[in-house]
């Protein structure tokens, strides 16, 4: 059966699984990252009610009375889910007046914001993969993260428009480019604004003044650059090895910019999986907003300065719903052993401390419906498994009981 995968970013849709008892037993082409993500495609299947067994009316019934009487609750959008279950977790949020967010905003808020303050340009996966003939690696390998990127796009065998491609790579102290590179480069953190300053003058023609040693192989990556016809500047926009400068990103979409004056140039940011980019999207066509957003006021807000989902603890919230797999939050999990929460979602009965815990499917294993690449196209999940019950049927059953606690006058 062919699949979508929503190991990493890339949303490879080419994938190949084989079931036998109930079971994932085969995946094909091999990645790593895809077999991770799939597993054997068993999950837990409990509901739990104060770490005790319930059945789903009881769970969904004290999910609505904790959220519903809340003065300040949060959502928080955690990965796995499909893009419909991410949007009913946002109409909670607005019957609710809670703070929502999802997993990416901190990792990804820097190329949101410069992205909203002066535009980026962008290219779908497919463009890329078509018409690059000149890629700059800026401080990634996508082999470690992204293992199909390389071959499915940015240096494929095949394609439409391009014969020979070339590949730039230029490693920013622990974030290492690909080795395989016509024009290596490297710098420490503390260069990396400089030497994005010196490309993108070397791109404008600028003529400058000695430089650093350290900073001359900036003058041939820009060079190479402008020679290109389609280029493509790919980064990591999840937290790597090493502290960022702050300008990195705001750098890239420069240069991108500066490229565009001459040839054709376009920012592509590597994102992780879990349909993570679903959950901007989602938020973006229903509050206008990608992350971030408060219901507090009665209509959505704005709060790109908060801190994401550490919002989501004593002082900030006082009870929270997280939406999805809850382990893929990492240190972004909220206290539950100090707010009040409700998890719905994959591996929901494992977070310890949870007042209610429903276990639901993931998407694109158990779950039909859309997830997102990290292009923000959208693709369509094809279930593998069955599973007892879907994380957006579960959402719904929720978001049904707090109308009806709405109506009835119970919830504050």
């Amino acid at each position: 059966m062919s699949v979508t995968c929503l190991g990493c970013g890339c949303g490879c849709d080419d994938l190949t699984v084989r079931v036998q008892d109930g079971r994932i037993v085969e995946l094909s082409p091999p990645c790593p990252v895809a077999q991770q993500w799939f597993g054997d495609g068993t999950v837990p299947g409990e509901i739990q009610v104060d770490g005790r067994p319930a059945s789903v009316e009881q769970a969904i019934e004290a999910a609505a009375a904790l959220l519903g009487v809340a003065r300040t609750p949060a959502v928080l959008i955690a990965p796995d889910l499909t893009t419909q279950a991410q949007r009913v977790a946002i109409a909670v949020a607005d019957l609710l007046r809670a703070e929502v967010d999802g997993a990416t905003s901190d990792p990804a808020a820097a190329g949101i914001l410069v992205a909203q303050r002066r535009g980026r340009t962008a290219a779908t996966l497919g463009e890329i993969r078509n018409r690059a003939d000149v890629v700059l690696f800026w401080a990634v390998d996508p082999a470690e993260r992204y293992p199909r990127y390389l071959e499915r796009y940015a240096a494929a065998a095949s394609s439409t428009h391009v014969r020979q491609r070339t590949l730039l790579s230029v490693s920013v102290g622990a974030d290492r480019g690909p080795k395989d590179a016509e024009i290596a480069a490297e710098f420490t953190p503390g260069e990396e604004v400089d030497a994005l300053a010196v490309i993108a003058a070397t791109v404008r023609g600028r003529r400058l003044g000695d430089l650093t040693p350290r900073l001359q192989p900036a003058v041939a990556v820009g060079q190479r650059l402008s020679e290109g016809r389609y280029v493509v500047i790919v980064h990591d926009a999840e937290p790597g090895r090493v502290t960022r400068d702050p300008g990195r990103t705001e750098g890239l979409v420069a240069l991108a910019e500066v490229l565009n004056g001459s040839t054709r140039a376009a920012l592509s940011s590597l994102r992780a999986g879990g349909n993570r980019s679903g959950a901007e999207a989602a938020l973006t066509w229903q509050t206008g907003y990608p992350m971030r957003v408060s219901f507090r006021g009665g209509a959505p807000a704005f709060l790109p300065d908060s801190s994401g989902l550490m919002r989501a603890r004593p002082g900030d919230a006082d009870a929270v719903l997280v939406a999805g797999a809850v382990a893929a939050l990492g240190d972004q999990r909220p206290p539950f052993d100090q707010v009040p929460s409700v998890v719905i979602g994959p591996g929901a009965s494992v977070a310890a401390g949870a007042r209610v815990a429903i276990d639901t499917g993931i998407a694109g294993i158990h779950e039909p419906g859309t997830g997102y690449r990290m292009d923000e196209v959208p693709l369509p999940l094809t279930p593998v498994l069955e599973t007892p019950r879907g994380a957006a049927e579960t959402l719904m059953r929720l978001l049904t009981a707090l109308r009806s606690r709405a109506a009835a006058g119970v919830a504050s």
